[in-house]
């Protein structure tokens, strides 16, 4: 059966977010407290979404987050 828009729904629509995770959530993931998750979104250094008053994270952004503070090891 099709989806909607035509495709056979084996692609993620435009604009799909996917899981959301909790604060807790997250830090568990990352092995960091809670309240540092807190201060990431207090001074808007990562993504989130306010559904009524819960926040939450995509799991790509927190990904993508960790993916821009790898450090590559310098080649002198």
């Amino acid at each position: 059966m099709q989806a909607l828009n035509g495709s056979a729904g084996t692609e993620p629509q435009q604009g799909a977010v996917g899981p959301l995770l909790a604060i807790d959530e997250v830090a568990d993931r990352l092995n960091v407290t809670p309240r540092f998750v807190r201060r990431l979104i207090a001074e808007r250094r990562i993504r989130y979404f306010k559904l009524g008053r819960h926040v939450r994270l995509a799991e790509e952004d927190v990904d993508d987050w960790v993916r821009r503070r790898r450090i590559d090891p310098s080649m002198t």
